[in-house]
């Protein structure tokens, strides 16, 4: 096993430097930018990524490629010219929503598989933004292969509530979009204002026991998300309790009679596999089977969440960029009577119109009192 892992790394070291010295042949000053060292000055740029690592730039990158959707939103969000993404992955695919990526070459099937490092290169990018933190990306094996040859890998998650607006301000920052910036927080603050206005005074007991568990979940010991995953916020700010959010890490397994155990009030499920989100339409029933199956495990009739009908899977865009505009949604679900004169349906419509200039399409949430039978 050890040499075949020694072959494989020197081939991608071949195909690396082969593709290096066609660019930098076809590319002059090359050598300037391969230490990425840029001398600080009054005029350069300064960013420090989720990784912790400080970024400066001479100007603002010209050549981008991007892993993730959820990094090009927050770039349509702060108006940042889309004719600086050179390279993208096949997450991109849908053309009623990324018309603009269509003829754009791609530089890895997905966010979370490997680099075509040969097509990365042709791209000639300044920058490359990756996931920080994704359980599924190696971000410091992909810095390590590509700074080297003087690509910036600027490590940027989209996904986690408390970094979100940081993460807003190093591409505003980077592209000079300070001043959208300041009116997406704006946006946020009366957003999340409204929400906090209403849920404030609930009692402890008033507030909704969660388990969300990951779509991985069909398994004899159910993953659940805990502590510091991204969705741990959005329901604590929609009203509700993470029963556990107190274990570390992002997800972990969990005995089946833990979850029976601690008897949520309701079972949540993120929807990341599931065919649902922007024209998606859980056209094969994924979600109705889901629920199911999940209702129809031993025990579980006796928790409140099913004997009461209440499961929920949200679309992942829920879990991005979209997150605030999204927390009206969650927070209606577990408080309807406080949120009952909030079109939450009407906040996402008009997220999608002023940040993508479209109209949304498809199934964003599945409700077990609607789909399940």
């Amino acid at each position: 096993m050890t040499n075949r892992t020694d072959v494989a790394l020197f081939m991608v070291a071949l195909l690396m430097a082969g593709s290096f010295g066609v660019w930098y042949t076809t590319n002059d000053g090359f050598n300037d930018s391969i230490n990425n060292v840029v001398e600080p000055s009054e005029t350069t740029i300064t960013v420090t990524d989720s990784n912790g690592v400080e970024h400066t730039f001479a100007e603002s990158p010209t050549r981008v490629a991007l892993t993730n959707t959820y990094a090009a939103t927050v770039m349509r969000m702060l108006e940042i010219d889309p004719s600086v993404i050179v390279g993208v992955s096949g997450d991109f695919y849908d053309e009623t929503i990324w018309p603009e990526f269509v003829d754009t070459p791609m530089v890895q099937y997905s966010a979370h598989s490997e680099i075509d490092f040969e097509s990365l290169l042709d791209t000639r990018p300044d920058v490359y933004i990756v996931f920080a933190t994704n359980g599924m990306v190696d971000t410091e094996a992909i810095r390590g292969l590509l700074e080297p040859v003087g690509v910036r890998v600027l490590a940027l998650d989209f996904y986690k509530y408390d970094y979100l607006r940081d993460e807003i301000n190093v591409l505003a920052t980077l592209f000079g979009k300070e001043e959208q910036a300041a009116s997406i927080f704006e946006e946020f603050d009366e957003i999340e204002g409204m929400v906090e206005q209403r849920i404030t005074n609930l009692s402890d007991e008033a507030r909704p026991q969660i388990v969300m568990e990951h779509h991985a979940s069909l398994t004899r010991d159910p993953v659940v998300l805990t502590g510091t995953s991204q969705w741990t916020d959005v329901i604590e700010k929609a009203g509700g309790v993470n029963l556990y959010a107190d274990l570390p890490g992002h997800t972990t397994h969990v005995d089946m009679e833990d979850i029976i155990g601690k008897n949520p009030d309701i079972l949540m499920f993120d929807g990341i596999t599931f065919d649902i989100g922007f024209n998606h339409y859980d056209s094969n029933n994924k979600c109705r089977n889901h629920m199911n199956l999940i209702a129809d495990r031993d025990g579980f009739d006796s928790v409140s969440a099913i004997a009461d009908n209440r499961m929920i899977i949200m679309s992942g865009e829920f879990a991005g960029p979209m997150m605030i505009h999204g927390l009206p949604t969650l927070a209606k679900y577990f408080h309807p009577d406080l949120f009952e004169d909030v079109d939450a349906e009407e906040i996402l419509d008009d997220y999608f119109l002023q940040y993508h200039g479209i109209d949304r399409i498809g199934t964003f949430v599945c409700d077990s009192t609607v789909v399940r039978a």
